[in-house]
Formats: structure tokens, sequence, C-alpha cells
């Protein structure tokens, strides 16, 4: 599992509070993500490139840039943010 910590708080805008523990932040962010948003998250974590990250998603540049931007924008949601948070 790579580090969703570091992750979160460059693609977060505004964390108000502390994030909780790596295990429990994959549990929620499996919870609140697609299967390919997950996926996709993972992958960057990991610093993959993103034509690896398309074939690995079994998608195109546009269907890329989608789950890419629907991933960021549904973490920027405060529901979910105060779920990640302590």
């Amino acid at each position: 599992m790579g580090n969703f910590t570091q992750e979160l708080d460059k693609d977060i805008k505004k964390i108000v509070g502390t994030l909780k523990d790596e295990e429990q932040i994959a549990e929620i962010l499996k919870r609140k993500l697609t299967k390919k948003e997950m996926k996709y998250y993972k992958l960057k974590i990991a610093n993959a490139d993103e034509a690896t990250m398309q074939k690995e998603l079994l998608c195109d540049e546009e269907r890329f840039e989608a789950i890419k931007k629907q991933t960021i924008v549904k973490l920027n949601q405060e529901k979910i943010k105060k779920e990640l948070t302590l």
C-alpha cells in the first residue's frame, strides 16, 4: 500500500484537522471511490506515468482524464474530507 497521506495532502485543497492513519484512509477510499478511481489513485501514489496508468486502467486518454478529474473532485467533497480526518 502506498502513502495515501502524502498524496491526499497534495490533492485535497483544504484539510481541516489531521488525516487518519493509512489503513483507515485506505478503507474509506475503498468505500468512496469506484474501482477504477481507486486503482488510479494507487498508481498515482506509486508514481506511475500516465501511459502506464492508461494501460492498467484499460482506457484511452479522454477516459483517463475523466477518471483523474472525478477522483480529485470526490476527494475534495466535504463529506469525504470529514471522514478522512480525525
